[in-house]
Formats: structure tokens, C-alpha cells, sequence
């Protein structure tokens, strides 16, 4: 069996029934870029880049579905509070202006949870996105998280 070779993130796709909105975040949060996306004529797609890093694609909800949706916007058992959020669902991007950022999250309104991995020497920040989806911010370390 062969293992894969030369393998990086392309893209994460989300789902939401407001693109603009979420795009809207992400650009004013993290420095997402709008780069051309395709037309899919059936529903609305705002492709995202972070330079260096990765894409982001946000995709009209299709209401006919019955995909799970975030914590906040589930219709049962409803996670809003960051510091339970659960462990497998996020998205971790480092920064290495960590407690700026953490302060700016908080004058914009945007609940956190702060933790660390003490023996990684790495600070982290839980909060949501507009649609519930689970984010962390890790201090920049010298290994690889």
C-alpha cells in the first residue's frame, strides 16, 4: 500500500445559510482573502484564502438537507458556551501576537475560553464562528502542534 506523498491542507469547506456573513468574519478576524470561486448557479459558494496557509470554502446551506449542523445553531443540545466545546470539532489556526488577538476577540464580543498546554509552552483560545463552528487560536510554537 502506498503512502501518500507531498500531502497539504487545500481547503476546508462550510456549510451556512448566510456565506456572506461568515466570509465577513473570517476576513475580519483571521485576514482571509476573497479569491474567485466557481459559479454553481443552484446556490452560493464565497471561496476564502489565507496566504501560506490554506483555502476556506463557504456553502449555501441547502435547507433540504439534514446535515448537522454547528453547536450553536443545533437543534438539541445546543453547545454555546466555549469552554465546552467538543474536542473534535475545530478548526486551530497559530498566531504569533496571541494575547493581542485574545483581546481584540474580546472587544469585539466574541465569548473565548483560555486554556494552555503547559508542557508545550502554548496558549489557547476556544470561541465560536457566527454559525457555531468550533475555533481554537494557538500561540505560535516552535513544534509542530
Amino acid at each position: 500500500m502506498a503512502v501518500a506523498r507531498g500531502v497539504s491542507l487545500n481547503h476546508i469547506s462550510r456549510e451556512s445559510s448566510d456565506v456572506t456573513r461568515l466570509a465577513n468574519f473570517y476576513k475580519e478576524i483571521f485576514g482571509f482573502e476573497e479569491i474567485e470561486a466557481p459559479n454553481f448557479g443552484d446556490f452560493k459558494v464565497i471561496w476564502l484564502n489565507l496566504p501560506s496557509a490554506f483555502s476556506l470554502h463557504l456553502i449555501e446551506r441547502n435547507p433540504a438537507t439534514q446535515l448537522p449542523e454547528g453547536p450553536w445553531s443545533a437543534t438539541s443540545a445546543a453547545v454555546a458556551d466555549p469552554s465546552h466545546l467538543p474536542r473534535g470539532h475545530h478548526i486551530c489556526f497559530s498566531v504569533s501576537n496571541f494575547d493581542s488577538f485574545v483581546l481584540s476577540l474580546k472587544e469585539k464580543g466574541i465569548q473565548t475560553f483560555e486554556s494552555s498546554v503547559p508542557s508545550r509552552g502554548v496558549k489557547q483560545v476556544f470561541f465560536f464562528d457566527p454559525d457555531g463552528n468550533g475555533l481554537e487560536v494557538a500561540s505560535q510554537d516552535t513544534q509542530k502542534q
